[in-house]
């Protein structure tokens, strides 16, 4: 699966990790050898919301055109499941994020906040208990957030995580809005409301389908709710991202993930 790595790699060669976000490197056209993967059969998979999607899409392009043959898994259902389909060899390759495996996979209850440290002990322990390779990282950090409306924001002059641990104490009949996954992850709302020091009662959270948080605050039927730092909807519905003012949530750089020949080598 080298070979993968390496291929894989050219596609976000222009956004690295390094210390200036500013600073990319210039891919040419044709860098990608068309034979590189000749005879290679190869399952591409992803997760099911938009930027994972459109990772998947990037990938099967990328490795089609290194001369593979490619097959489109992409569109499961939740960050275990998919991991567990590379871990099976139901597919060869997927993008996952470094604090989703630092967390989630590899269990570890406190973040690393500098990404390329991160990445690093991500790399190695996974590689040495599971056998899974990590590719190159890219620079884009798509962190879990929680966003309220601007309108929001001015009136209640919440601006921080801390700061909603605060107004939640005080307005108990607040709505928070969740996509299932997060409800459960450790780096999710369990996490978080552990680690700021606050309880919500179960009416306060409603789940939604994935991407369907937006447009609820939006709405204003969600007070507060989990978003994804990429997206573009943030913008597009001039949401307030909170202050992650306690460090909690990690940073989550993409990279391709593949299964190693050899685990021990």
């Amino acid at each position: 699966m080298r070979g993968v790595v390496v291929v894989l790699g050219l596609a976000l060669t222009g956004c690295a990790l390094a210390d200036d976000p500013d600073t990319t490197t210039d891919v040419d056209a044709g860098s990608v050898n068309p034979s590189a993967l000749d005879g290679a059969s190869l399952n591409v998979g992803s997760k099911q919301f938009d930027e994972q999607l459109l990772l998947g899409q990037l990938t099967i392009q990328m490795l089609a055109a290194a001369g593979a043959e490619v097959t489109d898994d992409t569109d499961i259902q939740g960050s275990t499941a998919t991991r567990q389909a590379l871990l099976r060899g139901d597919i060869d390759v997927y993008y996952d994020y470094t604090g989703t495996a630092w967390t989630t996979y590899l269990g570890h209850p406190s973040s690393i906040q500098d990404p390329t440290e991160l990445y690093e002990a991500v790399a190695a322990e996974d590689r040495r208990k599971n056998g899974l390779v990590w590719g190159e990282p890219a620079a884009f950090d798509n962190r879990y957030a929680i966003a309220v409306t601007e309108e929001f924001a001015e009136r209640t002059s919440v601006a921080t995580l801390s700061d909603m641990r605060d107004h939640l104490a005080a307005h108990p009949d607040v709505a928070v809005c969740v996509e299932a996954e997060f409800a459960s992850r450790p780096d999710g709302l369990p996490g978080l409301a552990a680690a700021y020091g606050f309880a919500l009662p179960d009416p306060a959270v409603t789940t939604v389908d994935t991407g369907r948080v937006y447009q609820q605050v939006d709405s204003g039927r969600c007070d507060f709710g989990e978003v994804f730092t990429t997206d573009g909807r943030i913008r597009i519905y001039g949401l307030a991202v909170l202050v992650d003012d306690r460090g909690f949530f990690p940073p989550y750089n993409g990279a391709p993930v593949v299964r190693a020949e050899d685990p021990a080598g």
